[in-house]
């Protein structure tokens, strides 16, 4: 009797798994669901527990400075676009550009600093400054949340 009730047992644990040790024992078929994308309730419920027990609120907050850092890095690099362009726009056209004491000793180097030439390149280059830090404000987003 010990005998058939083990074996029973058996062949009713192996039909749960899908697994068929005898051929006139009826089993459940689990054909309808992929290999592999059962779990186990526990496991589902132990995973939910860690995370809700987990450091959520410290998440949140290092999640919310790292955030901030973010938003400020861009905010500042924006500002520093915006003004190093501004200051390339106009100061190559000043009479400071090219009467101060550094080019007073390379007479060479003043010279080539004067040309129009130069003074447009450096306002080209402010103009794409400024749009460049621009550009970045305008096409900022943050990841959405999870």
């Amino acid at each position: 009797m010990c005998g058939t009730i083990s074996h029973l047992r058996a062949a009713i644990d192996n039909s749960e798994r899908g697994v068929i040790s005898d051929s006139k024992t009826p089993s459940r078929s689990n054909s309808h669901k992929p290999v592999g994308t059962e779990i186990a309730p526990a496991t589902v419920r132990d995973n939910r527990v860690m995370e809700e027990a987990g450091s959520a609120p410290t998440d949140d907050r290092y999640r919310g400075l790292q955030l901030w850092v973010h938003r400020l890095s861009v905010l500042l690099f924006v500002f520093v676009c915006a003004t190093a362009g501004v200051l390339l726009v106009i100061l190559p056209w000043r009479p400071e550009w090219t009467d101060n004491r550094l080019l007073l000793v390379y007479p060479g180097l003043r010279l080539f600093v004067s040309h129009s030439f130069v003074r447009g390149v450096c306002s080209g280059l402010g103009l794409l400054d400024i749009w460049i830090g621009f550009w970045e404000a305008v096409h900022y987003h943050e990841e959405p949340r999870p």
